[in-house]
């Protein structure tokens, strides 16, 4: 069974932005690649059991287990070792994608507590766009009384353009909420 939001793209969103955009081909019309989520946690060395619990968190808000992201070199004013365990990362690809940004939109979203939107200068210049999350009990899949510890998540989704404001109508066009006024 196909997600809603990628038949959405494909029925709708394809068309209608190959019509805004002006392009000749289909093509040429951006679409989005992959979708990372990235937890750094500086206690993870202090405190394995947190660790574990995030990997089980994450692996429950995607659907995809996640893998252990490792120091690359020793830096001794964090108290850092190479190989030490300092969070984790997962990268989703096809269905899982479009089920997590679709579910991420219209469920996670707003709950946010006082959420006005994301911020629209969160791109790259690449056309790919960043954004945080500074807890993951925005999220259905975690229950809130058997969390340990509070963590923030890094999301980038990766489109197939290198402009932003190409990729800007295309998450506008999925119904991300951007903040139209303030900071």
């Amino acid at each position: 069974m196909k997600p809603r939001l990628k038949n959405r793209y494909e029925t709708e969103i394809k068309p209608a932005l190959k019509e805004k955009l002006g392009f000749q081909t289909v093509m040429r019309v951006p679409k989005l690649e992959k979708i990372v989520l990235n937890v750094g946690m500086g206690e993870a060395h202090g405190d394995p059991k947190a660790m574990e619990a995030c990997l089980l968190e994450i692996g429950q808000i995607t659907g995809q287990k996640p893998v252990k992201t490792l120091a690359k070199k020793s830096i001794a004013g964090f108290k850092v070792r190479e190989g030490m365990v300092l969070g984790c990362k997962v990268t989703l690809r096809g269905n899982h994608m479009y089920e997590f940004l679709d579910r991420f939109i219209n469920i996670a979203l707003p709950r946010v507590r006082d959420f006005r939107g994301v911020n629209p200068k969160g791109f790259d210049g690449r056309g790919n766009y960043n954004l945080s999350v500074k807890e993951q009990i925005i999220f259905p899949e975690i229950h809130f009384d058997k969390i340990k510890t509070i963590y923030g998540i890094n999301i980038t989704f990766v489109t197939s353009t290198e402009v932003d404001t190409e990729a800007y109508e295309l998450f506008r066009m999925f119904g991300m909420p951007y903040r139209t006024t303030g900071k």
